[in-house]
């Protein structure tokens, strides 16, 4: 009995440094290649196998399919991908988790005690560099190694409890095919990486274990994990919109579509591993990762040319219904949290989506003060409501992205979108002066001339200009119109200048009447103060 509790603690401890390394390896590759998969995504295209390729890549760097699928589901739910794109990601998807039982297959190897020696590398690599990627590389480093000290404890440890004969009744009894696929489904769920679950299985193999007493009952098992990796997305999708339950929807017959065509394969030819590759690798555990990693890219390749009419099928299940949490516009998620670099890239957009709302609360007052209508500040009050309500939103998601432990370069970056949210936020204000000058301007009776009004309108019209550009520079990195966005601030500053400079002029010569004073002076100023703020939304990431 003690030799049984210690062999469960070893293999325990043995899975618990394997977790611990995926997580270190996925959180750090994300990290390093996040800014690089931002791109990917946002310039993700209609073709295909391109969206194949970047699901692929993605599953591979955050080590879950389950993860990649939930961040998919959020994209489509924020507005950002289509169904089908999304459909192509999902394919890609189940591609990428093949990854980790390669992983494990490489213990077979001689290497693999190497690699294990990559737990003190990447620390050390941590512990004295100062850049921020070269300690993000060290832990995945270090979590590369984690993997391999994980499986190869747990092999280890199964090895030499199946020569004391203690586990082989257990496991030769484990040849029902449907119990092996429940049970593969169930650990992929608990554990949210099928990746995670199917290397182990090749652990286990490696390490002598015959599940069923051999043949394909390993491949049920590994089988199941493609199950189990759709309950996460599922999950996710309750409560979002039409096309984001769609892509949970997508997601799952991909996999039932897989699964069942494997199990009716393996069950028309048994020992399907030994007879396919057991001419090229020896070790049990190899072959069996060689068919698995096979087996998931053949399945793809059969659904590829069927993603259309997977969509169309799963868009004629789900209905349009009440709408879901996404369907506001919001490019918020907590589904993408998973990955902050990719989160903070959309919160970009959404804090962009809020800056159009306070330029349109702009114009609203601008025009308000021109046609002389009270209207106006009851419009503008209730567009500067809902931006306040959503700048409160930013920031909170904003403060979850830097509990997520993002990098340094993402917490330089998170700050400037915060400092962003605050210029968005004071533009609507100065938006609302605009209102009160109207209310100043119809109760007190004031008269501006019409070359007055061409002359201010032109101040408002750069201000347009300046924001589209501002707008280029930060969402499409534009970075070269950065000395034109400069340059028309300047224009928007000299302007409030020579506007002022004619007022006096005008006052001085009886032209004007004293009582416009104020309030001339006061919606010039505003309007420079706009393309001051402008201008720091602009330069906010310039140095980082």
């Amino acid at each position: 009995m003690t030799d049984i509790i210690y062999t469960a603690i070893r293999i325990l401890a043995g899975f618990g440094a394997f977790l611990l390394g995926v997580k270190l390896l996925g959180d750090n590759l994300e990290r390093i290649a996040g800014n690089k998969l931002k791109s990917l995504f946002d310039r993700t295209s209609q073709k295909t196998l391109a969206g194949v390729g970047l699901g692929a890549v993605t599953t591979a760097v955050v080590q879950s399919s389950s993860v990649t699928a939930v961040m998919v589901v959020g994209f489509v739910n924020s507005g950002v991908m289509s169904l089908s794109q999304a459909a192509s990601l999902l394919l890609g998807a189940n591609i990428g988790t093949v990854i980790t039982a390669q992983l494990a297959a490489l213990q077979s190897f001689d290497a693999a005690a190497i690699f294990m020696a990559f737990v003190l590398v990447g620390v050390l690599v941590e512990r004295f560099s100062k850049k921020d990627k070269a300690k993000s590389g060290g832990l995945a480093l270090a979590g590369f190694g984690l993997v391999f000290l994980g499986l190869d404890v747990m092999s280890g440890t199964l090895r030499l409890y199946m020569e004391g004969g203690g586990a082989a009744a257990l496991f030769s009894g484990l040849s029902n095919p449907v119990l092996l696929l429940l049970l593969g489904a169930l650990l992929a769920a608990l554990v949210q990486s099928s990746g995670a679950v199917a290397a182990v299985v090749v652990t286990v193999a490696a390490g002598g274990f015959a599940f069923g007493g051999g043949g394909n009952a390993a491949l049920f098992l590994l089988i199941g994990t493609g199950l189990g990796s759709v309950v996460a997305p599922l999950i996710s999708a309750l409560g979002a919109n039409a096309d984001a339950r769609r892509a949970a929807a997508v997601y799952l017959l991909y996999n039932l579509f897989s699964a069942l065509l494997l199990t009716a394969v393996l069950l028309l030819f048994p020992n399907l591993p030994a007879q396919t590759f057991g001419r090229l690798f020896a070790g049990e555990g190899t072959r069996l990762a060689m068919f698995y990693t096979a087996a998931v890219i053949v399945c793809d390749l059969i659904l590829l040319p069927l993603k259309k009419p997977v969509v169309r099928l799963v868009s004629f299940i789900v209905r349009h219904g009440k709408k879901g949490a996404g369907e506001g516009g919001t490019f918020m998620d907590e589904r993408i949290l998973s990955a902050p670099t990719l989160a903070i890239g959309q919160l970009t957009k959404e804090i962009f989506r809020m800056a159009d709302m306070s330029v349109e609360s702009l114009r609203l007052a601008f025009e308000g003060f021109l046609a002389r209508d009270l209207g106006a500040s009851e419009k503008v009050a209730a567009q500067n409501e809902e931006i306040s309500s959503l700048g409160e939103k930013i920031g909170d998601y904003l403060v979850r992205v830097s509990a997520n432990g993002i990098s340094l370069d993402d917490e330089k970056l998170v700050c400037a979108l915060h400092n962003d949210v605050g210029d968005v936020v004071r533009i609507s204000e100065l938006a609302d002066n605009i209102t009160k000058y109207t209310r100043r301007e119809v109760h007190d009776n004031l008269i501006f001339s019409a070359a007055v009004g061409e002359k201010i309108s032109a101040m408002h019209d750069l201000l347009r200009v300046q924001y589209g550009l501002v707008r280029r520079i930060a969402l499409d990195g534009e970075y070269t119109l950065m000395e034109e966005s400069d340059k028309t601030e300047d224009k928007i500053d000299a302007m409030r200048r020579e506007l002022i400079a004619d007022h006096i002029a005008r006052m001085s010569r009886g032209e004007c009447r004293p009582e416009n004073n104020t309030v001339f002076i006061n919606l010039v100023s505003n309007l420079e103060r706009i393309g001051d703020h402008l201008s720091y939304i602009a330069h906010s990431t310039d140095n980082l």
